[in-house]
């Protein structure tokens, strides 16, 4: 996992008290990373947020 991936999944895990505040950190790791990190990202969000019902809408969008 490269630095940059890893410190996007860091901060998603930070913040995902907030909706709205992991959507904008979210998008903005997906703007940053290469296409294969942004698919490998994806993969990390679904299975993060398969159990919070609150962070589903995310990836819903």
């Amino acid at each position: 996992m490269s630095k940059n991936l890893d410190y996007y999944i860091q901060i998603l895990k930070k913040v995902s008290f907030d909706v709205t505040l992991f959507k904008k950190e979210l998008e903005k790791a997906l703007n940053f990373l290469t296409p294969n990190e942004q698919h490998v990202l994806r993969m990390w969000v679904n299975e993060f947020v398969s159990d919070r019902q609150d962070l589903q809408i995310v990836i819903s969008n």
